[in-house]
């Protein structure tokens, strides 16, 4: 039985990128459809369904993605709305690389300092990549603050992070020059997912802070989000900081990005979102 991936992409064109991982993967066949959205998916998600009987249904397979992860998430609703036992398939979400990067740059952090209490701080955090890594910070117990440039857009989203991490200790936080001091005070781990182009600190601002311990910057664009960082660095320590770019973190997100996608086929049951791409990456990281 072939393994067929359908790709639900919510840009014009289906990310060549995904394609790629997803043949590497171990995907026999790729069926890809552009300009997805929650109202048009369902014809599409009841061909993944109807075609194949339950037993063959795991070698099926939908995936999620396109530049914008609210987009995502909404197909991502839609398609569980349609799905229904025993004709299921497996999906993934991963909109921009969004659950992929997020826990991959959680992971490398792991390896530096104890993730339950650390004081980490997420630039960019109401981003689809920051707002993830916050998420996935504050399950692992950390005290998150989750920075904005809009703090009422940190506190939103500080509030949906709630909603979904009961318990959690995150906290909205600014990330313009006003309230920045007090955003970084006492930072052990600085998460920088900001937009292309967006450079957060400077070296002599984030090296200021005696308190940290790693920092990681995921923005591959110059000018980068971290001063001082290189794309490459990773755990390089420079100062006293171990530092990560965003090549340094990609490595491990590729790897649980193909991870994932093979996971995909071995079971028709599985929804494959955050938190469950982040267990994944355990094993690899």
């Amino acid at each position: 039985m072939k393994r067929i991936l359908v790709q639900l992409d919510s840009d014009p064109h289906p990310s060549v990128f995904d394609q790629v991982v997803a043949y590497d993967s171990g995907a026999e066949q790729i069926l890809s459809y552009g300009a997805v959205t929650a109202q048009n998916c369902t014809p599409l998600v009841h061909g993944a369904m109807f075609t194949r009987g339950p037993g063959d249904l795991k070698s099926t397979a939908i995936f999620i993605g396109g530049s914008k992860a609210a987009d995502g998430e909404a197909i991502l609703n839609q398609v569980k709305e349609t799905l229904f036992s025993p004709l299921k398939v497996s999906v993934m979400l991963d909109s921009n690389g969004c659950n992929t990067t997020a826990s991959a740059a959680v992971h490398c952090a792991a390896r530096h300092v104890a993730l339950k209490g650390v004081e980490a701080v997420v630039l960019g955090g109401t981003g689809p990549v920051g707002l993830r890594a916050a998420q996935i910070l504050a399950a692992e117990g950390a005290k998150v603050r989750l920075a904005s440039r809009q703090l009422p857009k940190a506190e939103a989203a500080c509030s949906q992070i709630r909603q979904l991490v009961p318990g959690a200790t995150i906290s909205a936080a600014e990330s313009g020059d006003d309230g920045l001091a007090a955003t970084l005070d006492g930072a052990e781990l600085i998460i920088a997912a900001g937009a292309a182009g967006v450079q957060f600190l400077t070296a002599e601002e984030w090296t200021a802070i005696d308190s940290l311990k790693v920092i990681i910057d995921l923005n591959a664009v110059p000018p980068l989000g971290l001063g001082g960082v290189e794309l490459t660095d990773k755990a390089t320590e420079r100062e006293g900081v171990i530092c990560y770019g965003a090549l340094g973190v990609g490595g491990l997100k590729m790897k649980i990005h193909r991870k994932a996608v093979e996971q995909l086929f071995e079971s028709n049951s599985q929804i494959l979102d955050t938190f469950e791409i982040h267990k994944l990456g355990e094993s690899l990281a």
